[in-house]
Formats: structure tokens, C-alpha cells, sequence
């Protein structure tokens, strides 16, 4: 398996006061290139309008029919919780197509499995420790970013300050993602639940041992202008990359979705 090439991680934050990391990271959103430049000029999805694609970032292919416009809107804010994958999935489909990404309070965000996703690194940088104030360090680089992930570690951001940075989103055609907290306004929820594996005691194996050769996610979305709608999608592993693959007849209705309790998040 190649290793992870060396993050964009933006360390050196450490030790810097508020004024100073602002001033830090408007520097270094100047030398960002034409943001969204591939983004925006990549070929139109089969059986989707170039009117229906403008300003929408891409995701996995598998995922795009669950979503109204078959990616994450430009300047909208979209919550995502449960299982990992798919925000690592999210972060890959937008750098793999020459987007620029910022993930900001994700100290443990698994590279590798970026990587074999298809994630572009050079065009990521990860702010692990923000600081007391994450939203004002997103809100930043919405400016530069065609993406931005912001983990919230738990906590609930004021509605009125929200509505700032979503305003901010939309003027800059950014899309927020929010994980690890509640972001009132949020325009779509995505959520994802483990629903099984493929590869572990396989064979003369022992139970629970062996290689993990895919895994089973059942992922659903909720949003103003759609109904809430369910899909299964399988992230398989091949010769060092891992692919995700939708399930036949699997789009169904938010009744049957798993419940917290019956899944393990990634």
C-alpha cells in the first residue's frame, strides 16, 4: 500500500493569537490557485443538465442520485454525522476533481483511507487544532475554499452567528460541511450507519479475523426541498484504491433507516 504523502496540515496556528492566525491564513488563501477551477469546468454527470450541475460540488458517483442535484450545492451548508467514510468520501470526490478542501477540527481524520478514495492532498489543508473559535477560522476560508469541514467537537453554534457564516457561504460559493455538533439552518443532513462487512472470518479463519474487503453503509439524506430518502452503497477495496458502489434498488424511503443504536460509526 503507497504511503500517505505529506499533509497540508497548517501546524503552525500553535501559538499564534487570534489577529495573528486570521492574518495567517488570509496570506495563505492568496496563494491558493483559481479556486474551483476543475470543479467547475468538469464534464456534466450522464442524465444530468449542465443547468442541473452548475454550482454543485461532486460527491461519489454511487451517492449522486440520492442528492436533488447530484452533489453538495455551492454556497449552501450541509450537516454530515455517522460513519466517517462518507465524509472522507465528500473530501476525496472534490480534491480528485481539482478542488480545494480545508478540514478544520479533525485531528484524527484517517489520510490513507482518503487517499485510496482518490483525495488529491496537495489541494488539502487540515487544521486539526483550531483554537477557541472554529467557526471564525471556517468562516475565513470560505473565501478561498470551493469546500470547507468544520468539526464542531460537540458543541451548538449561536442561530444568529450561523446565519452570518451562511450568508458568508453564499456570497463566496462555498459549501460548509458541519460535523460533531448542532448548526441551526442547515439546507441538507447526511447521515451515515455501518450496516455490515465483507472479508472477517472467512474461511478456516477464526471469527473476527481475516482482510476487510468491503463495507456496507446505508446513508441517508433529509433537506428542505426533498423528501427524506435512503440508500445502500458499498465501499469496496481493489488493488489499493477503494471504490464506492451502489447497491441495485436500494434509493428507498427514510422508514426502515437504522437506528443510533444498531450501528458503529468509522
Amino acid at each position: 500500500m503507497a504511503a500517505v504523502p505529506e499533509s497540508a496540515a497548517l501546524s503552525e496556528l500553535s501559538g499564534l493569537s487570534r489577529q495573528e492566525r486570521l492574518d495567517f491564513l488570509r496570506r495563505r488563501m492568496a496563494a491558493v490557485p483559481a479556486r474551483g477551477e476543475s470543479v467547475a469546468n468538469r464534464a456534466p454527470m450522464e442524465g444530468v443538465s449542465d443547468s442541473d450541475t452548475a454550482g454543485v460540488l461532486p460527491v461519489p458517483a454511487a451517492l449522486a442520485d440520492l442528492l436533488p442535484r447530484g452533489g453538495l450545492v455551492r454556497g449552501s451548508v450541509v450537516s454530515v454525522s455517522g460513519a466517517t467514510s462518507l465524509l472522507l468520501g465528500l473530501v476525496a470526490s472534490v480534491t480528485a476533481d481539482g478542488g480545494h478542501v480545508a478540514v478544520i477540527g479533525h485531528p484524527r481524520l484517517g489520510l490513507l483511507a482518503a487517499v485510496e478514495m482518490g483525495a488529491q492532498l496537495e489541494r488539502l489543508a487540515l487544521i486539526p487544532d483550531p483554537g477557541a473559535d472554529p467557526v471564525e477560522i471556517a468562516a475565513v476560508l470560505l473565501d478561498g475554499m470551493d469546500l470547507v469541514v468544520l468539526g464542531l467537537g460537540g458543541s451548538s453554534v449561536a442561530p444568529s452567528r450561523a446565519r452570518a457564516v451562511v450568508a458568508r457561504a453564499r456570497s463566496k460559493g462555498a459549501t460548509l460541511v458541519v460535523t460533531d455538533g448542532h448548526w441551526d439552518g442547515a439546507e441538507m443532513r447526511l447521515d451515515a450507519r455501518v450496516r455490515g462487512y465483507a472479508g472477517l472470518g472467512n474461511g478456516s479463519q477464526e471469527r473476527g479475523c481475516g482482510r476487510l474487503r468491503s463495507l456496507s453503509l446505508a446513508v441517508c439524506a433529509r433537506g428542505r426541498s426533498f423528501q427524506p430518502r435512503t440508500t445502500r452503497l458499498d465501499l469496496r477495496s481493489a488493488q489499493g484504491r477503494v471504490e464506492w458502489v451502489s447497491a441495485p434498488e436500494t434509493t428507498l424511503p427514510e422508514a426502515g433507516f437504522p437506528q443510533a443504536a444498531e450501528v458503529v460509526g468509522l
